[in-house]
C-alpha cells in the first residue's frame, strides 16, 4: 500500500577536502529518489567540471542580480568566491515528494537551517587535520596560499560541529558512506515527513 511521504531536504558540509562530495556523490547513485541541488559560484570551473551540472557558474554581476531578486534560499562568501543554492529549484524538488541534496560549507548550511527547521544536517569530519592536509595537496587544485587558507578556515569550521544534527569521520569511504545512508533511512521514517496509512478492519 503506498504512504504519503514528505520530500527530505539534507544538508551536508564540513571542511573543504573532507570528502564530502565524494560521499554525496555515492548516495546519489545509491538512492533514486534523491536530487542534487546545484549551486551557484563566481569562482572559476575546475578541471572536468561542468556548467549546470557541477556548479552554475556565473559572473559576479549576474550573481548579484539573483541575490537582489531574492533568488537564492542561501548565499555566503567562501574562500574567496560567493557561492548560493536557487531557492526555486530546491522547493519545487520538495513539493513534488522527491528529497534533494546540499553540499554546502557551514556559514551556508546555518542559513538554511534557519530557513527550513525541518532539513536534516550531516557534519563530514577527516579523521585528522593531518589527513585533510594530504587530501588538499592530493587534489593539486590549489596554490599553497590557498590550503592554508582552507586549512585555517576547517579548524574553524569544526567549532560548529555541535549545530549539526550528525557527525560523520570521513576515514573509510565505504563505511562514511553506510552511515550517511543509515542517517536517510532513519529520518525516512520520521513522522514530520512520512505518513503511514494502515488499513482499519472495523
Amino acid at each position: 500500500m503506498p504512504h504519503k511521504r514528505k520530500g527530505m531536504l539534507l544538508v551536508v558540509s564540513g571542511p573543504s577536502g573532507a570528502g564530502k562530495g565524494t560521499l554525496c556523490k555515492r548516495l546519489l547513485a545509491a538512492d533514486a529518489n534523491f536530487c542534487f541541488s546545484v549551486s551557484a559560484t563566481t569562482r572559476g570551473p575546475r578541471a572536468g567540471e561542468q556548467h549546470g551540472a557541477d556548479y552554475h557558474f556565473l559572473t559576479e554581476e549576474v550573481f548579484q542580480a539573483r541575490v537582489d531578486a531574492g533568488e537564492f534560499l542561501e548565499c555566503a562568501m567562501v574562500h574567496g568566491h560567493r557561492y548560493g543554492t536557487p531557492r526555486r529549484e530546491v522547493l519545487a524538488m520538495l513539493d513534488a515528494g522527491r528529497d534533494v541534496l546540499l553540499d554546502i560549507d557551514p556559514q551556508g548550511a546555518r542559513s538554511v537551517a534557519a530557513a527550513m527547521r525541518d532539513c536534516v544536517t550531516v557534519f563530514i569530519l577527516p579523521p585528522s587535520f593531518e589527513a585533510l592536509e594530504k587530501r588538499l595537496r592530493h587534489r593539486g587544485t590549489e596554490e599553497e596560499a590557498e590550503i592554508a587558507r582552507r586549512l585555517a578556515n576547517g579548524r574553524r569550521e569544526l567549532d560548529q560541529l555541535c549545530s549539526y544534527q550528525y557527525a560523520i569521520i570521513n576515514d573509510a569511504v565505504d563505511e562514511a558512506t553506510a552511515q550517511l545512508l543509515a542517517v536517510v533511512t532513519a529520518e525516512r521514517l520520521r513522522t514530520v515527513r512520512f505518513f503511514p496509512q494502515i488499513p482499519q478492519n472495523l
